[in-house]
C-alpha cells in the first residue's frame, strides 16, 4: 500500500462522477504497505478505499475483487468493493486499474493476545468456510513457483549464507503440495496489520491482493509467525498459549484434520519462507514510489531458521 500513481483532487473527483457516493470531500494517501497505490477517500456518503493496481495483472484482479464481495455478503468483514454505474467494480484512473472499496472501523492492533488470537481464528474458520462456494479459481500467486522464479532473480545478489539456507529450504519444500489437505480461498498476508480491531472485537480483515486457492492451513501459518510471537524483536519462538488459542477458535468453526496437524511445521517454514523470499525481492530489486515501505527481510530469515530448528512447534492439541 505504497504510492506510486499520484492522483489530485480533481482526478478524483472526475472519476467518482462514474461511481453512486457522492463528491469527495477528502483524499488521504496510505503510506504501509508496497504493492500498490491507495488512498483513503471520504464522500458525503461514506468512507472508502481507492486501490490503484500497480503490478497485478489485469485479468487475475476481478478474483481479488469478487472473492470480498462473496465474503461480505456471507458476513465475513471485509471491504465491499462499490460497483460503478456500469455495474462493474473495475474501471481505470491515471492508466492503472482502479477499484473502490468501503472502508472499515477499527485500527490494528500491535500486541495481540489470546483473546485478539481466538478472534482471529474464528474469523478466519468463517472466511474459509464462506470461502467454500467461492466459484473462481486463482492459484496462490506467491506459491512455490513464484519462490524459485524469484530465487533465480535473487541468486546474484545474495551473500552465502543466504544463498545456502535458500537452496536448502527451497530444496525441503520441493514437491510439498500436500494434496491431503483441505484447500480453498486463502487471504495468504493477514499479518497483525491487516486486521482491525474496535472495542476488543475483530472488526475487518483488509487487503485481500495477495489472496489465491492453497491449503487453508497456509492462513493459520502466516498468521502464527506474525502474530503468536513470543517477542516479534527479540525471541521468535512460537507463543504456545496465543497459537492455541488462534487454532482452538478456528477447530471450533472448522475442525482440522490429523493431516493438518502433521503438516503444521512444514506450513509454518513455507509461511516464512514465502515471506522472506518477497522481503529480500523487495529489499534488492525495488520499484520507484513517491511513498514505498520496505520490510527487513532479515526478520523472517530469522524466523524461517527458528521453525526449521524447532522440533514440536506449538499445535492445538
Amino acid at each position: 500500500m505504497s504510492v506510486y500513481t499520484p492522483v489530485s483532487e480533481s482526478q478524483l473527483a472526475a472519476w467518482l462522477k462514474d461511481y453512486p457516493v457522492g463528491a469527495p470531500a477528502a483524499l488521504e494517501p496510505i503510506e504501509a504497505g508496497i504493492e500498490n497505490t491507495n488512498y483513503f477517500v471520504t464522500t458525503g456518503q461514506g468512507r472508502y478505499v481507492l486501490t490503484l493496481f500497480e503490478r497485478l495483472p489485469a485479468a487475475e484482479i476481478p478474483f481479488y475483487l469478487n472473492l470480498m464481495a462473496h465474503l461480505a455478503r456471507h458476513g465475513v468483514p471485509c471491504p465491499a468493493p462499490v460497483a460503478n454505474h456500469a455495474d462493474r467494480l473495475l474501471s481505470e484512473l491515471n492508466g492503472k486499474p482502479a477499484a473502490l472499496v468501503t472502508r472499515l472501523p477499527g485500527r490494528s492492533v500491535e500486541r495481540p493476545g489470546e483473546l485478539e488470537c481466538a478472534e482471529l481464528g474464528a474469523l478466519l474458520a468463517r472466511m474459509h468456510l464462506a470461502g467454500r462456494s467461492y466459484p473462481a479459481y486463482l492459484e496462490n500467486p506467491r506459491g512455490p513457483r513464484w519462490w524459485r522464479a524469484a530465487a533465480r532473480e535473487l541468486q546474484p545478489l545474495l551473500d552465502a549464507g543466504q544463498k545456502r539456507l535458500l537452496e536448502a529450504e527451497l530444496g525441503a519444500q520441493s514437491g510439498r503440495r500436500h494434496p491431503e489437505l483441505p484447500r480453498g480461498p486463502v487471504h495468504a498476508d493477514l499479518f497483525r496489520d491487516n486486521a482491525l480491531f474496535q472495542d476488543g472485537r475483530l472488526s475487518g480483515v483488509i487487503d485481500f491482493y495477495f489472496a489465491g486457492v492453497d491449503c487453508l492451513l497456509l492462513d493459520l501459518a502466516v498468521c502464527a509467525n506474525d502474530w503468536c510471537l513470543v517477542d516479534p524483536a527479540h525471541d521468535l519462538r512460537l507463543a504456545a498459549p496465543r497459537v492455541r488459542a488462534l487454532l482452538g477458535a478456528y477447530h471450533a468453526l472448522r475442525p482440522l484434520t490429523a493431516a493438518e496437524a502433521g503438516a503444521w511445521p512444514r506450513l509454518l517454514r513455507a509461511a516464512a519462507l514465502r515471506f522472506w523470499i518477497s522481503r529480500l525481492h523487495d529489499f534488492h530489486l525495488p520499484r520507484a514510489g513517491e511513498l514505498v515501505r520496505v520490510h527487513d527481510p532479515e526478520h523472517f530469515r530469522a524466523i524461517l531458521e527458528q521453525r526449521a530448528a524447532e522440533i514440536a512447534p506449538a499445535w492445538l492439541a
